[in-house]
């Protein structure tokens, strides 16, 4: 049964649809963060846009995810490093950081920058935090180390260290905010226009940007190896009658995380690795096992059994390096994809479609060839 996130639950502003017969520039497909971001940089800049999406603005990923704004990727900075260069590292976190101011300024209060906690359950665990922190602020970034631990975190792990640039984000109150603004800009939004794969070469445009992020294997055939679709389990509680946690937190390596929204609700998720080939999928419906899983964190970090108001899903696309794929598709001059944000996409999202819209304007941003696709189908 198709589920309904609690950021998607309450009454949500509309977004001025319509589609008119003039021809387009630009058509974005995908109204999650990456293709709002792009449609309004375009716009904002004077191109004609159609963005579309299968079902409503933000009702995908963007709308179904735990809300963190975080900056970096999947990998720790720590491992990015060592997988890409110090150079190439630090132009990925410096990327992350400017999105992240960016939203702040367009997020009209749908972003709280409070900061986020990474956790430790183990020594290794505890040793590769350490080593992170050492080389953020090496490298000029700012981390706080958190050896002691407030109750009752202090019980359930060993150190930390705090992101202070990060937060909170309410993210469809974020994804339709700049979809509003896109409209006033000038983009034209069709909801609920489902594509198939032969319909991107008969759009009558310049460009076409894939803005679908778990779900472009269906629309690109020829990336289905490289960015598979992974399943995230959320649920929400109701209120808790205390503060117990001002920002978000994320633990063992990101297989569990939380945050308290502003109301006192706990969200979390997390646990897929529970059972991990069931949770390879784009199909929408929560499972007995990984929910019995989050109400036991839940459980945990409430010192009580939850009262659960909330359950639901979402999917994400991860790719074999867990860096996003955002650029021209190789062999395919007209089509752009912005997508494989292994589970990052709220902050790398909103970056890779603000970077394909200012290629397609004839800038060359230098952090797109962190994101090239054909990194992949080279490899």
């Amino acid at each position: 049964m198709p589920t309904s996130s609690y950021w998607l639950a309450r009454p949500l502003a509309v977004v001025p649809a319509g589609l008119t017969t003039r021809p387009a520039d630009v058509v974005v497909v995908g109204g999650g963060v990456s293709g709002c971001a792009c449609a309004l940089r375009l716009s904002e800049h004077g191109l004609r846009v159609r963005l579309l999406d299968a079902g409503a603005i933000a009702g995908g990923a963007s709308g179904r995810n735990g809300g963190f704004a975080l900056r970096g990727g999947a990998a720790s900075y720590l491992d990015a490093r060592a997988a890409l260069g110090t150079g190439p590292a630090r132009m990925l976190w410096t990327l992350s950081e400017r999105a992240l101011d960016r939203i702040e300024r367009l997020a009209c209060g749908a972003f709280r920058r409070v900061g986020s906690v990474r956790l430790a359950t183990s020594q290794a665990e505890l040793a590769a935090l350490r080593g992170e922190w050492d080389a953020l602020r090496e490298d000029g970034f700012a981390a706080r180390w958190s050896g002691r631990l407030p109750p009752p975190l202090d019980q359930l792990y060993i150190g930390g260290c705090v992101h202070p640039p990060d937060g909170a984000l309410d993210p469809v109150r974020f994804v339709r905010g700049l979809a509003r603004r896109a409209v006033r800009a000038g983009a034209e939004i069709g909801e609920h226009r489902r594509l198939e794969p032969a319909a991107l070469d008969e759009l009558d445009c310049r460009a076409v940007v894939v803005a679908v992020d778990g779900s472009t294997s269906t629309l690109l055939p020829e990336l289905a190896p490289f960015v598979v679709a992974t399943r995230g389990q959320v649920l929400v509680t109701e209120p808790v009658n205390r503060r117990l946690y001002p920002r978000p937190h994320y633990a063992r390596g990101g297989h569990d995380y939380w945050q308290q929204l502003p109301n006192g609700r706990l969200l979390l998720g997390g646990r897929r690795d529970r059972s991990a080939a069931t949770e390879r999928t784009l199909l929408d419906e929560t499972t007995a096992l990984i929910q019995a899983e989050l109400e036991l964190l839940a459980c945990e970090l409430l010192g009580a059994p939850p009262a659960v108001s909330h359950r639901w899903s979402g999917s994400w696309g991860e790719t074999p390096d867990r860096l996003p794929l955002a650029g021209r598709v190789p062999g395919r001059e007209r089509l752009w994809v912005a997508g494989g944000y292994s589970g990052h996409g709220n902050v790398l999202g909103f970056a890779c479609g603000e970077l394909v819209a200012r290629s397609i304007l004839g800038e060359e941003p230098p952090e797109l060839a962190l994101f090239d696709p054909r990194r992949v189908l080279a490899a």
